[in-house]
C-alpha cells in the first residue's frame, strides 16, 4: 500500500440537528474510514414522523455500515452532546451497528478517560496547579462538575415541561438546550467499550495522533486545565470576535422602538385566575424571571460542553481539513494562541463549521487566518461544510439563531459553501479533494 491516500471523499450526512460525517481515504489497493460523530436531537425537515423512513438514524447506519464494507479504521466523538453522540446508543439499536465495525481507534477529549472520573489520575499529567492546589484534587473537581452539569440539565428538561413556566419560544429553547447536556448513558458506555476492544485515544491540545497510514493527525483542542488556565478569562461572548454584531445594536433598536412583546404565559386557571390583578401579574412576572435564569444557566451549561470538543486537523501532503466539533473560543484561544499553530491553519483547504453555524463557534481570528478564501472561481478556494437546521435553536430577533445568518452570508461568499439541509431527499452531501502526488 502506498504511503499516503490519493484522495479522501468526505460524506456529510443529513441528521438534521447534529453531526455526522463519514470521510473515506482512498489509497491505490484499500480505503480507510473514519467517522466522525453520529448523533442528532431533531430529524430532517423531510423525514416522515412514522413510516418506514421515519428512522432515519438507523438508514444512515446502515449506509455507514455498507459504505465502510464492514470495517471503520476510527472513531471520533468530539464531546457528549446528544446532537453529536446519540447514534452510539445502543439502546437505539444503532450504536450496535457501528460497534460491529470494530473499529481500531477511538478519539474523545480528555474528559471523557473512564479513569480520571474514578481518581482523576490518568488525564493530569499536565493540568494547572498553583503551587498549593493538588492537580489531582483540581481535574477531579472539574470532571466531578461536568457530571453535576448533566443532573441540572435533567432538571431543567423536567421544569420545560411545565406549559405555565413561560412562552412557548423559551419553553422550546429550555427543552432543547436541556435535553442535549442530558447525558447520553448508553452512548458514553458503547464508546467505551469500544475503544477498549480497540485503542481508545483521549486527547488534549498538542497531542499527535498515528491512527491512518499517511496522514498527520494533530490534536487543537481541547486543552487541559493547565494550558487554558492562562486564557480562562475569554468571554465566549465577545463582540469583538463573534458574528453577531449586529444582533446587540439590532436588539437596542427593537427595544427602543417598540414595546416588548406579549409574554405567552399559561397560568394554572384554577389557582392563577383566582387571585387579584395585581398578584396576578407579580406570578407571571416572577414565572418569566425564573424562565429567563435558568435559559441563561442551561446556556452556560452548553457552552462548558462544547469547549471540551475535539479539534482535529488531518494533513495529507499539502492538503489540510479542520474538523472542530463545537468548540468554542475557550477551547479555540489556546490554539490561537500558539503562533506555530496559527501558521499551520493559515492553508486549510476543508474546514467543518463549528457547531452548526451558530455564531460563537468561529472566531474571527480563526476565520480571518484560512489564506484559500476567496470568490468563486479562485484556484484552491477554501471548502466549507455545515451540518444543521434552521429554525430549531436560537431565535433571529435576539441574533442567536442557528445557523447565525453573518456568519453564513460570509461563508458563501468567501468559501465552496455546503449545507446539509442542501441534501434534501439524498442521504449526504459528498466532497472529494484529491492529493497531489
Amino acid at each position: 500500500m502506498a504511503a499516503a491516500p490519493t484522495s479522501v471523499t468526505l460524506r456529510m450526512y443529513n441528521v438534521g440537528f447534529g453531526d455526522c460525517f463519514l470521510l473515506t481515504f482512498n489509497y491505490p489497493r484499500t480505503a480507510r474510514h473514519m467517522l466522525v460523530d453520529y448523533g442528532s436531537t431533531s430529524a430532517p425537515k423531510h423525514v416522515p414522523k412514522t413510516g418506514k423512513n421515519s428512522n432515519y438514524m438507523e438508514r444512515v447506519a446502515k449506509d455507514i455500515e455498507a459504505v465502510c464494507e464492514g470495517k471503520l479504521d476510527v472513531v471520533v466523538a468530539t464531546h457528549r452532546h446528544r446532537d453529536h453522540i446519540s447514534g452510539f446508543s445502543t439502546a437505539a439499536g444503532t450504536g450496535k451497528i457501528i460497534a460491529s465495525l470494530k473499529p481500531r481507534y477511538v478519539i474523545q477529549p480528555w474528559t471523557e478517560d473512564p479513569r480520571a472520573k474514578v481518581n482523576a489520575m490518568s488525564a493530569t499529567a499536565s493540568v494547572y496547579t498553583s503551587g498549593k492546589a493538588d492537580p489531582k484534587q483540581v481535574t477531579a473537581h472539574f470532571l466531578g462538575s461536568l457530571q453535576d452539569m448533566h443532573s441540572v440539565a435533567e432538571s431543567i428538561t423536567r421544569l420545560a415541561a411545565r406549559q405555565d413556566l413561560a412562552g412557548s419560544q423559551t419553553l422550546k429553547q429550555l427543552h432543547f438546550l436541556g435535553e442535549d447536556n442530558i447525558k447520553n448513558a448508553s452512548a458514553v458506555r458503547n464508546l467505551m467499550e469500544m475503544g477498549r476492544r480497540g485503542k481508545a485515544y483521549y486527547v488534549s491540545a498538542g497531542m499527535k495522533l498515528n491512527v491512518l497510514p499517511g496522514v498527520k493527525c494533530t490534536v487543537l483542542g481541547p486543552p487541559t486545565i493547565q494550558q487554558s488556565n492562562a486564557i480562562r478569562r475569554q468571554r465566549s461572548r465577545d463582540p469583538d470576535n463573534f458574528w453577531q454584531f449586529r444582533a446587540f445594536w439590532g436588539a437596542q433598536n427593537f427595544a427602543m422602538r417598540k414595546p416588548l412583546p406579549a409574554a405567552g404565559v399559561k397560568p394554572r386557571k384554577s389557582r392563577v385566575r383566582a387571585l387579584p390583578p395585581s398578584v396576578r401579574w407579580f406570578v407571571e412576572q416572577s414565572r418569566q424571571i425564573h424562565a429567563a435564569q435558568l435559559l441563561g444557566l442551561v446556556r452556560d451549561l452548553d457552552s462548558v460542553m462544547n469547549n471540551t470538543s475535539v479539534i482535529l486537523l488531518l494533513e495529507v501532503g499539502k492538503h489540510k481539513i479542520l474538523l472542530p466539533g463545537d468548540a468554542q473560543i475557550e477551547n479555540w484561544a489556546y490554539a490561537l494562541s500558539r503562533p506555530e499553530w496559527t501558521q499551520l491553519l493559515r492553508d486549510v483547504n476543508v474546514y467543518k463549521v463549528g457547531h452548526h453555524g451558530s455564531l460563537n463557534a468561529t472566531p474571527k481570528p480563526l476565520w480571518g487566518l484560512f489564506r484559500n478564501k476567496g470568490a468563486p472561481g479562485k484556484q484552491g478556494r477554501l471548502g466549507t461544510l455545515c451540518s444543521t437546521k434552521a429554525g430549531k435553536h436560537g431565535s433571529i430577533s435576539s441574533g442567536t439563531e442557528v445557523p447565525r445568518k453573518t456568519l453564513v452570508e460570509e461563508l458563501k461568499k468567501a468559501s465552496t459553501f455546503v449545507s446539509s439541509e442542501g441534501a434534501k431527499e439524498r442521504f449526504c452531501s459528498e466532497v472529494q479533494l484529491v492529493f497531489a502526488q
